[in-house]
């Protein structure tokens, strides 16, 4: 390329980037918020236990002892949240079902307690709600039918 060509290219290029400086977009900055930390209710111990049992057995389709026990549908808004953020890992997936279904959880207990004496404060391990959720499922009579 000559010089008279280099020169006239360069023009050619100053003219064009010119018309184009009309139709340039300008993007304004993004204005960042960051989302305050959920403070989550303090809960028992026996409910952080018994929601972590549930959602175990909610995992495995095996939820038909507690049904049991469901007089007021409870376990339809449980179940409802939990297919909604199954994707959380399983301690925060307790924490916040527990934020907003601590009561559905109560209130299964409080049938449980009713109908079959089991006393929830003291079952502080995944270990004992599977040993009554055994218990309970044994009492069950079968038919061959």
């Amino acid at each position: 390329m000559t010089e008279e060509e280099k020169n006239a290219q360069a023009q050619a290029d100053k003219e064009t980037e010119e018309e184009n400086d009309d139709l340039k977009v300008v993007m304004p900055e993004a204005n960042k918020t960051n989302m305050p930390k959920e403070e989550f209710k303090e809960q028992p111990d026996y409910l952080k236990v018994f929601a972590n049992f549930y959602i175990a057995q909610f995992e495995e389709d095996d939820l038909e002892i507690i049904n049991f026990y469901d007089e007021k549908h409870n376990m339809v808004d449980i179940n409802s949240y939990l297919l909604n953020n199954i994707h959380f890992p399983r301690k925060k997936l307790i924490d916040h079902v527990l934020q907003y279904h601590d009561y559905n959880f109560k209130n299964l207990l409080d049938v449980m307690i009713e109908k079959t004496g089991v006393k929830p404060e003291d079952m502080l391990a995944y270990e004992a709600w599977d040993k009554w959720y055994e218990e309970q499922r044994a009492n069950i009579s079968s038919s061959l039918s």
